[in-house]
């Protein structure tokens, strides 16, 4: 296994539950996984906490063969080798798209910027708008810029955020299927999360249904989408997009 977590929990100050409660994962090394749950149901909490942004109440978070947190252990976000794609992309609009890029290799030497940001602008088939703004492109060209500075650092794992709800839906299709291609190129461990029930068929060597901070089943696509009940009838929401109640 290449992410390990354990018994995670967790609950946000003044707050009468846990947003996660015993969460138990095991991801492989190149794996896709995708988190599927309605709104509120835990997916964006789990993300900060693997991410280093929030201290869990208990549990353990490992990837690879390092621990990140533990009970007497907590990693520094900027130490745990971790990247993030957000729902807003979160680009910087007074920078060119090869300075967003660039932006997390700030103690590469300038060779190994230029060599990268190369590699990773052909990775997302940006070549030639290395110089635009973020204002200057389409959402879905945004999205890959986002993408490449994720990617630009080598992270030994990748979390999106819900990044294609602010895409219409002819692109969403589009963007499913460049970003499934990318990450199996370079193997980088990958954590989705969404509400979307195409975006987790389509992405997904894994998935992790979750609701009220509580994994309810976990499986391959066709374990999860290969039965006769909808799985919006397992989370008790309308179907296609769960969050919308």
């Amino acid at each position: 296994m290449f992410v390990h977590i354990r018994d995670l929990h967790f609950k946000y100050p003044n707050a009468d539950d846990h947003s996660l409660e015993a969460f138990n994962l095991t991801i492989q090394k190149g794996e896709i996984t995708t988190v599927l749950g309605e709104s509120g149901s835990g997916k964006s909490t789990l993300l900060r906490l693997i991410a280093g942004l929030e201290m869990p109440t208990k549990g353990n978070i490992m990837v690879g063969d390092h621990c990140m947190c533990s009970q007497s252990k907590f990693v520094q976000p900027e130490k745990r080798g971790v990247g993030m794609v957000f729902q807003d992309y979160a680009l910087f609009p007074h920078m060119k798209v090869e300075e967003n890029i660039k932006f997390g290799l700030q103690k590469w030497s300038r060779r190994e910027k230029k060599t990268r940001l190369n590699e990773v602008i052909e990775l997302v088939n940006l070549k030639g708008f290395e110089k635009r703004y973020p204002y200057e492109l389409s959402g879905g060209q945004q999205q890959r810029v986002a993408l490449a500075r994720a990617l630009a650092p080598k992270p030994k794992l990748l979390l999106f955020d819900e990044p294609f709800s602010n895409l219409d839906a002819d692109l969403q299709f589009k963007i499913r299927e460049e970003l499934r291609k990318i990450l199996k190129t370079t193997g980088v461990t990958s954590i989705f999360v969404t509400h979307d029930q195409d975006d987790a068929q389509a992405l997904a060597d894994q998935i992790v249904i979750l609701r009220n901070g509580k994994i309810i089943e976990t499986g391959s696509p066709s374990k999860i989408f290969g039965t006769d009940c909808d799985i919006s009838e397992r989370l008790a929401v309308k179907p296609r997009v769960l969050s919308k109640l």
